[in-house]
């Protein structure tokens, strides 16, 4: 099996096929291979499985991934300046890579993975979080995907596994937590990147569960909290305001005070709360 050292190091395929980072993307690359190999290890023993890998860049996760024994790689790439530097991966592990230039929202993954599958990315800033939400809320669950491994934003990363009663609980911390069980696996300082980001960045590692934490709908939950943290500081009887009638009734039937805010509601009670809705 060729391994990533027989391939070009990773400033000298930047270098030429002239993949300056762009800001519009959200590409931060990361070309610590020693970094890299970290974050394919947390994903987990991947022999048995396809891995999706959304915004290669120049290919140096791919490479770990590859390296750790990936069954296969499926590599989606928006900027078609990366493609050949990935097309040169694809050539040293024959059968092994797919590259797809696309945005990865607007395919089906499934149209080149088979099950079991895991998403292992750094993925870009400015949709790391859309994607997150995306792959969070098929109806059909348990979902195509058995765990993922992201890279986001330090303080994103946070949010995903914080608790009710702190800070950084929010909308992201009942969607991540109801379907899945979220932890930081490494964190990573700006240094690390090139170019240099404003912020620190983590990696986080999540296991879907085989169903939710509780039975609900989905759209119903995510509305209710989406409405309950954008105006986080206010009272819920005021914050979900017009989202329902009777809705004092509605929040105590759930467990919930009228007078309590968004940050002190548990998922178990968000949940009790958007099945009251939904009825």
């Amino acid at each position: 099996m060729a391994k990533p050292n027989t391939l070009p190091p990773l400033r000298e395929v930047i270098a030429k096929y002239q993949l300056s980072a762009q800001k519009s993307l959200g590409q931060n690359f990361l070309l610590d291979l020693n970094l890299t190999s970290k974050i394919a290890r947390r994903a987990g023993n991947l022999s048995a499985f396809d891995v999706l890998e959304v915004g290669p860049g120049p290919g140096g996760l791919t490479r770990a991934l590859l390296d750790e024994g990936a069954r296969r790689v499926v590599v989606v790439e928006k900027d078609p300046r990366c493609i050949a530097a990935l097309e040169q991966i694809a050539n040293f592990y024959p059968k092994r890579v797919t590259v797809i230039e696309a945005d990865v929202r607007k395919i089906d993954p499934l149209d080149y993975l088979n099950a079991p599958i895991k998403i292992v990315s750094n993925l870009p800033y400015n949709v790391g979080t859309e994607l997150l939400i995306q792959w969070l809320r098929p109806q059909i669950w348990p979902p195509f995907w058995s765990s993922m491994t992201l890279m986001f934003q330090q303080e994103v990363a946070k949010r995903m596994v914080a608790q009710a009663g702190s800070k950084s609980y929010g909308r992201l911390s009942v969607l991540t937590q109801w379907r899945s069980i979220p932890k930081i696996a490494m964190y990573l300082p700006a240094s690390a990147f090139t170019p240099r980001p404003k912020v620190s960045s983590a990696v986080v590692n999540i296991t879907a569960l085989s169903s939710p934490l509780y039975d609900v709908d989905y759209k119903t939950l995510e509305l209710t909290v989406a409405k309950a943290f954008n105006q986080r500081r206010k009272m819920l009887r005021s914050s979900l305001k017009g989202l329902t009638d009777n809705l004092e009734n509605k929040l105590l039937n759930a467990g919930i005070l009228p007078t309590s805010r968004a940050e002190q509601v548990t998922i178990e009670q968000f949940c009790l709360l958007a099945r009251e809705i939904k009825q």
